[in-house]
């Protein structure tokens, strides 16, 4: 989903390496930073820092900037949030070099991929550990969200927004083809594939082998990457389930269902302009194309349905950021606060109304009131799973998306392509062993 993944991993890679050579963690110890304290409990004052990815004049951050923050403002006047937007691909680079320089902010709007890579250096402060009402606030999430934050048996986050992948169709280019509807099962997807086989259009169509695009496939399957622990993947993502979600995507391939965009092939159609115009009868997207159809393809009548579902049931993968405190933070006890305060309803409901699907469950059914376009999102999260929360998750992609590709150039099999890809997982993951 996010072009520059490996260039972060690699280089919070090279910071821990020099950490450790100087002959400890970036821990935070000594930052003098007083602990976090109960929701309202005493006086609140001084500046906290929050860094964030919304797009500079977007209505995101104008919300932010505009609404969310005067009124946490107003209720704590002596307290000043200082909001200090950076472009998402510029703020890996902004973290790796704040941490290596003792500088990081109070907050920060997270990746969730980035959570147990920041958490391992040391630098985020485990806020079931030091948060008196985390488990408050957990008992509120959606569970796959949540469970990007955990490293090693701690929670170094909490989701701040979330969104996941459906399916998504174009039943004019279905009605071309003869079928009535969207596919709803792996068994579906096999049987309309020959209807797509000579007509010039595909059944389906992705950008990429990540674990964003293909994970949805092998956990529907039944499949899964590692253990429940992180720690190996042979046994699962060799499993013949997790085989037989990459041997779809293969069979598909093969029959001509699936275009050579999903191998990154230059000049293909995006699905962004390849299902509207009919070339792609389904895609796998998240709900920002709502809006993104609208204002591009105001007459593409976009329709969804649930992932297609394999013997392990519909399954997508988990999207979006997390709100973090860092160690550095001098001034945790308002940094905790003007996070309790991102997390309400009403802020939730706020950021909502721009684009920013909440994380708190029981604001489920009011969703859809604030944008219709939210819910199949709400069904489809509940059951939605975060890739694998490990450090070495930018690396472990990068396998797994090369060996898929292998499968499906014909290079090698579903089960040798896996295969080879868990044995060099375990050797990635056992780096963060214990």
């Amino acid at each position: 989903m996010r072009s520059s993944r490996a260039a972060w991993g690699a280089g919070v890679a090279v910071l821990a390496l020099g950490l450790s050579a100087c002959g400890g963690e970036a821990d935070g110890s000594g930052s003098g930073g007083e602990p976090i304290a109960e929701a309202g409990a005493g006086e609140l004052s001084g500046t906290v820092t929050f860094w964030h990815a919304y797009s500079a004049d977007s209505p995101e951050v104008r919300t932010l900037e505009d609404s969310i923050i005067p009124a946490f403002e107003e209720e704590h006047p002596d307290v000043t949030v200082e909001s200090v937007p950076v472009p998402y691909d510029d703020l890996h680079q902004k973290l790796v070099t704040a941490v290596a320089g003792d500088a990081l902010p109070d907050l920060v709007r997270s990746d969730i991929i980035w959570v147990p890579e920041l958490a391992d250096l040391g630098v985020l402060v485990p806020l079931d550990e030091e948060m008196p009402d985390f488990q408050e606030y957990a008992d509120q999430m959606y569970e796959g969200p949540l469970e990007t934050n955990l490293w090693q048996g701690s929670y170094y986050g909490l989701p701040l927004d979330t969104n996941t992948r459906v399916l998504m169709y174009n039943q004019e280019a279905l009605d071309a083809a003869g079928v009535d509807g969207p596919p709803e099962t792996f068994a579906d997807m096999r049987e309309m594939a020959s209807a797509f086989a000579d007509d010039g259009r595909y059944l389906f169509a992705d950008n990429g082998t990540s674990g964003w695009n293909v994970l949805p496939w092998i956990w529907s399957a039944g499949g899964d990457i590692t253990d429940a622990d992180v720690t190996t993947a042979t046994g699962h993502l060799d499993s013949p389930e997790s085989v037989a979600g990459v041997e779809l995507l293969v069979d598909l391939y093969e029959q001509g269902a699936i275009p050579d965009l999903m191998l990154g092939a230059e000049g293909g159609t995006q699905t962004s302009d390849g299902l509207p115009a009919g070339e792609y009868a389904t895609i796998l997207d998240g709900p920002w194309m709502f809006p993104i159809f609208e204002s591009q393809y105001p007459d593409f009548d976009l329709m969804t349905a649930p992932v297609p579902a394999g013997d392990g049931g519909s399954v997508s993968v988990v999207g979006g950021e997390s709100i973090v405190l860092t160690q550095a933070s001098e001034n945790k006890a308002a940094a905790a606060e003007f996070l309790r305060f991102l997390l309400s309803e009403d802020v939730q409901l706020e950021l909502a109304a721009v684009g920013q699907m909440p994380v708190l469950s029981s604001l489920a059914e009011q969703l859809p009131e604030v944008q219709p376009y939210y819910a199949p999102f709400v069904e489809q999260v509940e059951n939605a799973r975060p890739r694998p929360p490990t450090p070495a998750w930018p690396r472990v992609e990068e396998v797994l998306s090369r060996e898929v590709q292998l499968a499906l150039r014909g290079e090698k099999t579903a089960e040798q392509a896996l295969g080879d890809a868990a044995t060099e997982i375990d050797g990635l993951l056992a780096q963060y062993a214990g």
